[in-house]
């Protein structure tokens, strides 16, 4: 899958720039750029961990090497966490997106091609994707709306994602993960999980890819099931890839057929097939 020189060798991998779009010293992303003329596609890479402070975007390092080697920019992002000094409501949400928007400065001097852009997320990270993809259904005053005119995407891919925050408050993922993130419950704060829950706001109205592992013990795969259903109910294209004796781990390893199988998926959101 990786593109090779004219000996057979890999390609060399650049190594990213990073970025800062915003004052706190979590709001920041790695740029990977192809060795390949632009304009180039983006992938944005949202890694996962229960949006828990112990985790960070170098889950997500590998997945941007080998995006490169497939042509496409890769803006691994950081944001504030749980556990971190603004993090959780709302500053989780409202750093993901002002790290979104902040391709709109990246985009002339390292010729990024804003009009195909996919969001990727793992875990607590497809969360995110999806919900990038939802704020424009937000009203201008909630305090998760940090642009008037958000940046656009062409897809999103979720990687076993967290869809439903109400799902994930029932079933008691990461031991309370999605009250911690809301500070509170679907009865206490329901207007926190109706800004912040994918799919809460569907219909997103762009392509949705949904790709799950059967053997997933942190994000079971009904949370996938029953997400794609409710956005077929609701008009939307979400297509569901159910990987048989796939764990929770394997969708970012970039060795990993699941990678494969995603890479795929990508390439046809950005039109590159």
């Amino acid at each position: 899958m990786n593109a090779y020189g004219s000996e057979g060798t890999a390609a060399p991998i650049p190594s990213p720039l990073r970025f800062t779009y915003g004052t706190e010293p979590l709001q920041f992303g790695e740029l990977y750029l192809p060795n390949s003329p632009g304009p180039h596609p983006v992938v944005i890479l949202i890694h996962g961990g229960f949006w828990r402070a112990p985790y960070d975007l170098t889950l997500m390092q590998g997945l941007a090497q080998d995006l490169v080697q497939n042509r496409v920019a890769a803006w691994n992002i950081e944001y504030r966490r749980l556990g971190d000094a603004g993090g959780g409501w709302p500053g989780t949400f409202q750093d993901v997106a002002r790290a979104a928007d902040f391709l709109a400065a990246l985009a002339l001097p390292y010729a990024l091609d804003l009009t195909r852009v996919v969001s990727v997320g793992h875990s607590a990270g497809g969360h995110l994707a999806l919900w990038l993809a939802a704020r424009p259904r937000m009203p201008r005053n909630s305090k998760l709306t940090v642009n008037s005119t958000p940046l656009s995407l062409s897809g999103v891919v979720s990687l076993a994602g967290a869809s439903d925050l109400k799902r994930t408050w029932e079933l008691n993922l990461g031991q309370g993960a999605a009250a911690e993130l809301l500070r509170g419950s679907p009865a206490s704060v329901p207007e926190r999980y109706m800004f912040a829950s994918p799919a809460a706001l569907l219909p997103l109205g762009i392509p949705q890819v949904l790709i799950h592992g059967d053997r997933d013990d942190r994000v079971p795969l009904v949370v996938s099931q029953e997400y794609a259903h409710k956005a077929a109910q609701h008009g939307d294209c979400a297509t569901l890839v159910e990987l048989p004796r796939v764990d929770h781990f394997a969708l970012i390893d970039p060795s990993s057929l699941a990678w494969a199988i995603t890479i795929t998926h990508i390439q046809k959101l950005l039109v590159l097939a």
